[in-house]
């Protein structure tokens, strides 16, 4: 690649009135129904006998694919299993077929034509009209193919395009393994695109913000598809001009603009760099998501040869020691995880990964009601349009690429992690590139991460378990505190040592490793008690179920100790404040798989379990928390004595910037739900630190099972409603001891 660095350090010009330009770009948009098959051997089908959606997987082809029962097979009684080997086949792999046939006008002639694949696995193989246009091993970055010499034009154009299995991967692709999947569908997965440009091309445009130093800084990258020089003396490359004008999304005013001449390299990538001042800057944050539309033209010879538009935000995200500043404000995570390609090997997934309004309520409704305002998108990207629906509804990401197990050659993990951040690096969204899930990887931590940083310096990075020790740069580590009854846990040492669920001072290895760690901390999972939407434990939870309810517990006391679990250690963590954030594990991913998310029913419908009622109070950004170990569930805890005074903590947490005062009103209930009034206090809430609020209780004479609820009522409205915070307790001595339950409530039910 030719690059040619070009720093522009004048004043931008501003202007109320638009320059007309010609609209130069011609995109068809090919998603819809495409005829579809699959072949044993690499040669086409000798007739297509199905239909399948673009964008979609293979297992939404019709009649259904041969393998259809064997990828979605529902097992009838759960069984404990740790992992997968991907190399345990029980199919036959093939190769998936799409055919469409596509009119080009003979106006289009004199024109480039490419055509985009935003995303597709596993090995893609275009032809068109009978000839090869090109192939990709990459699987999550968009594949740009020249099939210009190969259209007819006033006449029908017939693209095929090949998609292998994953078990033919090569081993140089960037493609990880994720050991708790046991099917990698394939399929195209994103739009596809045909598009008619002149000679010079806008390949990839990465808008890079900088509130701080005022200026929008454009890395264009060019192709051109002049012919590269065939004599000596031809030439070898093209004097070209580039506009940029940004306007706030919605209004035509121009809020900034640029003009820039460089020199495009004949059949080659050319990267321009441009520095736009920007003035008057309205910021993205959750609260705003603010957007601004840059439109980028192309011209040579004083012909526009390419225009495009592209959204962006203006946004600051760092870091400063241990924590995250947003637009030069300490922001602290709260939130969850979508482990989409988990969620491509559920029976029910069908085509909600591209139902737009499905999404929406899932990424976003959820997230603005249960005070979420950050997700980790896990082990696998996701479609474009999530990260657009992010982008304009205010939700941060920290964007996992699927590298879990080892695979793949240097040289091709920088290919394709360059690209990615080309490709999605226009998302304000996105605030963390996220290279590794739990693993270690040399070249990637210490080679390829600080040169991506040059390329994007306005994201931080993530490289899975890798810490200071085994970096040159941490910005941030992703401690994973699991704890219970653990598959590699010893059960005598279980027995010794419970662990005590609630105790909001406990801290265990991975607590106590990040916290002497002078880089952000970002516990992007947590919760070891995952279900399946029926109330059955998962394959990687059968043992902890048995442990805590005995054998054969119900649905119903499977989803009252989730839900009450994951309060408890979302509290204790959220309470942790050298923690940069929460993240919980996980909000989407295979049903009948080795973890859960937090959905009963068909997941069509998004109906919550009551883990996600009691989320809205434990990660309220300003809360008070109980400081106790559960009673009902831990094991062998001692009861207290009857009618004696019971001297505990709260603590309080604050995630705004300003002291939040309110009112906490304790209370006790009998297994009957009968109330026992407790004391009420005035508390003031410091940001940041947590605030320990002291509190003494007159126990009830009567022994049994009591549940202790600290309730917090803001006095502003504006710092949120009320939160809950609960604890079981013993009192007296009973050979049996039954609780009361507070039933959830969600907007939905």
């Amino acid at each position: 690649m030719k690059n040619i660095i070009l720093l522009i350090v004048v004043v931008a010009i501003f202007s109320t009135r638009v320059n007309a330009q010609p609209d130069t770009r011609i995109t068809m948009e090919l998603n819809g129904i495409w005829e579809f098959d699959q072949t044993l051997n690499s040669f086409p089908p000798k007739k297509f006998t199905r239909k399948c959606p673009v964008p979609g997987l293979i297992h939404l082809a019709e009649p259904k694919i041969d393998d259809y029962e064997k990828f979605f097979k529902k097992p009838e009684k759960v069984t404990l299993k740790a992992e997968h080997n991907l190399l345990e086949l029980n199919y036959t792999p093939k190769y998936s077929w799409y055919r469409k046939e596509v009119f080009i006008s003979e106006d289009m002639e004199d024109q480039t034509a490419v055509l985009t694949i935003k995303k597709s696995q596993y090995v893609t193989n275009v032809f068109v009209n009978g000839h090869h246009a090109g192939g990709s091993m990459a699987c999550y970055t968009p594949i740009d193919l020249n099939i210009t010499s190969a259209l007819k034009y006033n006449a029908k154009n017939e693209i095929l395009i090949r998609i292998g299995d994953r078990a033919w991967l090569p081993s140089e692709a960037a493609g990880g393994t994720d050991k708790e999947k046991e099917h990698y569908l394939p399929g195209i997965w994103d739009d596809v695109l045909l598009t008619f440009t002149g000679k010079i091309k806008l390949h990839r445009v990465l808008l890079l913000p900088s509130v701080k130093k005022k200026r929008v800084t454009a890395k264009i990258y060019l192709r051109n598809y002049f012919p590269a020089q065939i004599f000596y003396g031809d030439p070898m490359e093209d004097t070209i001009n580039i506009k940029v004008i940004i306007r706030k999304k919605g209004e035509q005013q121009i809020a900034a603009q640029q003009n820039i001449t460089a020199a495009s390299a004949r059949d080659n990538i050319t990267e321009v760099v441009m520095d736009i001042p920007m003035t008057d800057i309205h910021t993205w944050s959750p609260e705003d998501p603010f957007l601004y539309i840059a439109e980028v033209i192309v011209s040579n010879d004083r012909q526009s040869s390419d225009n495009n538009l592209y959204r962006f935000g203006m946004r600051d995200f760092e870091r400063r020691g241990k924590y995250f500043y947003l637009n030069g404000e300490k922001t602290f995570l709260r939130g969850t995880n979508i482990t989409l390609q988990r969620f491509f090997e559920d029976p029910e997934c069908g085509n909600l990964a591209w139902d737009r309004d499905w999404v929406k309520e899932l990424l976003i409704d959820y997230s603005k009601e249960l005070n979420w305002n950050a997700m980790r998108i896990c082990v696998g990207i996701v479609p474009d349009f999530w990260y657009d629906l992010a982008d304009e509804y205010g939700l941060m990401l920290q964007n996992e690429w699927l590298y879990w197990q080892d695979h793949g050659w240097d040289e091709q993990i920088r290919k394709e992690y360059t690209d990615w951040v080309k490709s999605d690096g226009n998302h304000p969204s996105i605030v963390i590139w996220d290279a590794i899930n739990e693993n270690w990887n040399e070249y990637i931590g210490n080679e390829l991460i600080p040169e991506l940083m040059q390329l994007d310096p306005t994201r931080i990075w993530d490289a899975g378990y890798m810490t200071a020790s085994e970096m040159g740069i941490d910005e941030m580590d992703e401690p994973h505190p699991y704890d219970g009854r653990l598959p590699w846990r010893n059960m005598e040492e279980l027995i010794l040592n419970p662990y005590p669920l609630g105790n909001l001072d406990y801290r265990n290895a991975a607590n106590i490793k990040s916290m002497e760690s002078g880089a952000a901390q970002l516990v992007n999972e947590y919760g070891w008690i995952w279900l399946w939407r029926d109330g059955r434990p998962s394959k990687l939870t059968v043992d902890l179920y048995k442990y805590y309810l005995g054998e054969n517990s119900t649905a119903q006391e499977n989803r009252y100790l989730q839900a009450y679990w994951l309060q408890l250690e979302t509290e204790w963590l959220r309470s942790i404040r050298e923690h940069a954030g929460v993240l919980a594990f996980t909000h989407l991913t295979n049903n009948y798989g080795y973890t859960g998310d937090w959905f009963t029913g068909h997941i069509k419908d998004l109906q919550p379990s009551p883990v996600l009622y009691w989320f809205k109070h434990a990660f309220a950004p300003a809360a008070v928390f109980i400081n106790l170990t559960d009673e009902r569930y831990v094991k062998d805890m001692t009861p207290h004595k009857t009618g004696s005074k019971f001297i505990l903590s709260l603590i309080g947490v604050n995630d705004y910037r300003e002291v939040v005062k309110g009112k906490v009103t304790m209370e006790l209930y009998d297994h009957t739900g009968n109330k026992i009034p407790g004391p009420v206090m005035d508390v003031s809430l410091l940001p940041d630190i947590r605030t320990n609020i002291p509190v003494s209780i007159s126990l009830p004479k009567i022994p049994g099972g009591y549940l202790l609820v600290a309730t917090f009522i803001p006095d502003d409205p504006k710092y949120g409603g009320q939160t809950i915070s609960r604890r079981y307790i013993r009192i007296g001595k009973l050979p049996e001891y039954r609780f009361f339950e507070i039933v959830s409530k969600h907007k939905s039910q």
